[in-house]
């Protein structure tokens, strides 16, 4: 059965991929656009919206909202499609726009000279910003799309300095802070200066934070080193300074509830810090989402009540991360646990598993189709034919009406 349905999977896996090319010219289309109109900013915003690849509409998923989206969204879906499942959870991606007034939107103070010469550009409009996400874009994701209210934001450079501001002054709207090589000597520290109070005395229990650096530490001097950096007085080092010294500050109110790490990359350039920190920040903000104990599922010795308390666990530990119920495994990974037992002559376990996925997925016709499969092996055709009625019942579709009147005649 497995060697079927693995067969199966692979030919409709080519199928889409045929229908895939005859539809676009490109390999890979990354984003659907969307706008929204903000009364806060008085004007359009654009955003792109990314679902998961095995998306279940019976499901609501956590939400990533990535500044930058149109540079750095193809990046984490692309860091999602390979490390999903097994690192970290299947997620709605929200891309959002900032080709135009980026640096008013995403920078906390207003600034008239940047870098010791005159700064004429607007800038200091993150509250106004995070207005816009907080009432207007988050909202109208709620509304539109799947997801739930466990949310992760990315930001890099600028948006990295967003990301600290909003982790230290709106601590409730996101539960994931992602800041790559911010900017945090923007405005003579001033941001950086607030966060010592600021973390000294407030909480930020359950939310978690992944800041990075990248290597190049003195712009026209490769002898600074992560060694010696911090004895650098220049202007030159002030942006790479700045980083090293939130890190410190936030290691030294460690008390405070919030989860963190820093990572330096030495190798790794301001414009391609990005890729690393994307990939090693969402692992670490998923340290607790792996399945445990995947070789006693493997194992066909693993008594049957072993392998229902590590489900159960794994319920229990998704809710408590996440802050709300939701499946302990994707169905497929259920059905696909359900006929290996077939295979390995397990009936018990088998159908074990099949029950789970109707008890965690009770509007899929796939998981009622796939335990009637169970039944057929049984020769139990008159629940066969009970399951695959309610999994017509529910899809409505001409394969299932056809399988009705294939299990009658095995009667």
């Amino acid at each position: 059965m497995i060697k079927y349905l693995q067969l199966t999977v692979i030919l409709a896996m080519c199928l889409c991929q045929i229908k895939s090319a005859a539809q676009s010219t490109y390999l890979t289309e990354i984003g659907k656009h969307d706008s929204l109109y903000s009364n806060v900013l008085n004007e359009n915003k654009d955003f792109w919206v990314q679902y998961p690849e095995f998306f279940n509409p019976e499901l609501k998923y956590p939400v990533v909202f990535i500044l930058d989206g149109g540079r750095d969204l193809p990046t984490v879906v692309n860091t999602h499609k390979y490390y999903s499942g097994g690192f970290f959870p299947e997620m709605i991606m929200i891309g959002i726009s900032n080709a135009e007034n980026r640096t008013r939107d995403l920078t906390t103070s207003k600034v008239t000279n940047r870098r010791g010469r005159p700064f004429r550009g607007e800038s200091g409009g993150a509250e106004a910003f995070m207005e816009f996400l907080k009432s207007e874009l988050i909202p109208y994701v709620e509304q539109n799309f799947p997801v739930t209210n466990y949310r992760t934001l990315i930001g890099h450079s600028y948006g990295g300095q967003f990301a600290i501001n909003a982790l230290l002054n709106h601590t409730e709207v996101f539960h994931n802070y992602l800041a790559i090589d911010p900017s945090l000597d923007w405005d003579n520290q001033k941001l950086l200066k607030k966060a010592k109070q600021i973390l000294a005395e407030k909480r930020f229990d359950g939310r978690s934070l992944f800041m990075s650096l990248g290597g190049q530490l003195h712009m026209q001097n490769n002898q600074i080193t992560i060694e010696n950096v911090m004895q650098d007085t220049s202007e030159y080092t002030l942006f790479s300074r700045s980083n090293i010294e939130l890190s410190q500050l936030i290691e030294s109110n460690n008390s405070n509830g919030l989860k963190s790490t820093w990572r330096f990359y030495k190798d790794d350039l301001h414009g391609t810090v990005s890729l690393p920190s994307i990939i090693d920040g969402l692992k670490y903000f998923f340290t607790w989402y792996p399945i445990e104990g995947t070789d006693k599922f493997n194992d066909p010795a693993t008594p049957i009540q072993v392998l229902v308390d590590l489900v159960k666990s794994r319920a229990r530990k998704l809710e408590s991360n996440f802050g709300y119920v939701t499946p302990p495994f994707d169905e497929s990974l259920f059905n696909m646990l359900g006929f290996m037992n077939m295979d390995m002559g397990n009936p018990e376990k088998s159908l074990t598993f099949f029950n789970m996925a109707i008890k965690y997925y009770p509007n899929s016709a796939s998981a009622y189709d796939s335990v009637a499969d169970y039944y057929i092996a049984e020769k139990n055709y008159q629940e066969a034919l009970k399951n695959v009625k309610k999994a017509y019942q529910i899809s409505g579709s001409e394969f299932h009406q056809k399988r009705i009147d294939i299990v009658k005649a095995m009667k």
